[in-house]
C-alpha cells in the first residue's frame, strides 16, 4: 500500500508542476488554433500516449469538437489520407522523438495543417516542427523504476481534460448537446425524454368519473394497469385521481362496491405535468411527493396522458 501512495502523491506533485506553468501563452495559442479549425482535430499517438490521444479525442468529440483518432503506424500506410487540408494534428509522445510520429509530421506540415505537439522536451524534434508546442514538465516518472508510463500519461490526460473542457466553455457547449452526443446513456437518456414519449395516450389512458360506482374505478384500474384511474368531474374535466391504495383504504371501511361511488372517497385535486417537461423531472416530482403516478395535461388543463414511475424506469430515467 505505501508503493501505491508514494506513486499517487508523486503524481499529484507532477501535476501540480505542470499546473504552475499553465498561465504561458503557448496554452492560450492551442485553445485559439483548435478553435479556429474549420476541419476537425486529428489526435496521434503511439504506445501508452497513444492510447491517452485515443481518449483525449474522444472527449473532445463528445464536448462539442470534432474530433478522432489515427494510429501514426497506420497513417504511414494509406490512413494519412483521412487528415485533410483544413485539419489539425495533436501529436503527442513523451520524448518528442517518436520516429513513427516524425514519419508523418513532415508531411502534414508540407500540406499546411497547423500542428500542435505535446511532450515532455521542448528542444525535442516533435516540439520544434509543430507551430505550438505543450509541455508537460514532466521529468521522470512514478515508481523507483521510471521505466513505465505513469507521470507523463497521465499528465497528458489531464492537460487533454482541460482542453477539452475549455473549448467546451468557450463553444457555449450545453448538457443537451453532451446529451445529444450519448443518447443511449443516462445522462442522456434524462436530458432528452419529455413526458411525452413515456406517458400512457389515447385508449390507454384510465378514466373514470365522480358518479361512477368503487367498482367500476376498480375495474378500469384493473384493466389499465396503471395502478391509477383518472376521475372527471361532471363537465369532463380533471377532478383528481383515483389510485390502488385508495381502493384497499375503502376496503377496510366496508363499502359496498356495486353501490358506493368514487365521489365518497376521491379527494379534489392531483399533481399534473406537461407534455414537453423532461421526464427526469418528473421522477424527481415523484420522490418529492412519494407519489408514484401523474397525469400529463395540455395548457387548458385538458387530460391528455398518464404514466406512472414504472414506465419512467422502463424508459432508462433513473437518478
Amino acid at each position: 500500500m505505501n508503493t501505491i501512495k508514494e506513486v499517487v502523491e508523486k503524481e499529484i506533485e507532477h501535476l501540480k508542476v505542470m499546473a504552475g506553468h499553465l498561465d504561458e501563452p503557448e496554452y492560450q495559442k492551442a485553445l485559439d488554433l483548435i478553435q479556429s479549425c474549420e476541419g476537425k482535430i486529428v489526435v496521434t499517438g503511439v504506445g501508452k500516449s497513444g492510447h491517452v490521444a485515443s481518449k483525449i479525442a474522444a472527449t473532445m468529440a463528445s464536448t462539442g469538437t470534432p474530433a478522432f483518432f489515427v494510429h501514426p503506424g497506420e497513417a504511414c500506410h494509406g490512413d494519412l489520407g483521412m487528415i485533410q487540408e483544413k485539419d489539425l494534428v495533436i501529436a503527442i509522445s513523451h520524448s518528442g522523438e517518436s520516429s513513427e510520429i516524425m514519419t508523418i509530421l513532415p508531411i502534414v506540415k508540407s500540406r499546411g495543417i497547423k500542428i500542435i505537439t505535446i511532450t515532455s522536451k521542448p528542444q525535442s524534434s516533435m516540439a520544434l516542427i509543430s507551430d505550438v508546442h505543450l509541455c508537460t514538465y514532466i521529468t521522470e516518472e512514478a515508481g523507483k523504476l521510471n521505466l513505465a508510463p505513469t507521470s507523463s500519461t497521465t499528465a497528458t490526460m489531464v492537460l487533454g481534460d482541460g482542453l477539452a473542457i475549455a473549448l467546451a466553455e468557450r463553444n457555449n457547449f450545453t448538457p443537451v448537446d453532451f446529451a445529444a452526443s450519448h443518447p443511449g446513456g443516462a445522462l442522456g437518456r434524462r436530458l432528452l425524454v419529455h413526458n411525452e414519449n413515456v406517458m400512457h395516450v389515447g385508449a390507454e389512458i384510465p378514466f373514470t368519473g365522480l358518479d361512477n360506482t368503487l367498482g367500476e374505478a376498480v375495474l378500469e384500474v384493473s384493466e389499465k394497469k396503471l395502478g391509477f384511474v383518472i376521475v372527471l368531474d361532471k363537465d369532463g374535466k380533471l377532478y383528481g385521481v383515483f389510485t390502488d391504495g385508495d381502493i384497499r383504504r375503502a376496503l377496510t371501511r366496508g363499502f359496498d362496491f356495486r353501490t358506493a361511488l368514487v365521489s365518497d372517497f376521491i379527494r379534489k385535486g392531483c399533481y399534473t405535468v406537461k407534455p414537453d417537461q423532461m421526464a427526469y423531472d418528473s421522477l424527481v416530482l415523484m420522490e418529492e411527493k412519494k407519489i408514484t403516478a401523474l397525469v400529463v395535461v395540455d395548457d387548458d388543463n385538458k387530460v391528455v396522458g398518464a404514466f406512472n414511475i414504472h414506465d419512467l424506469f422502463q424508459s432508462g430515467i433513473r437518478k
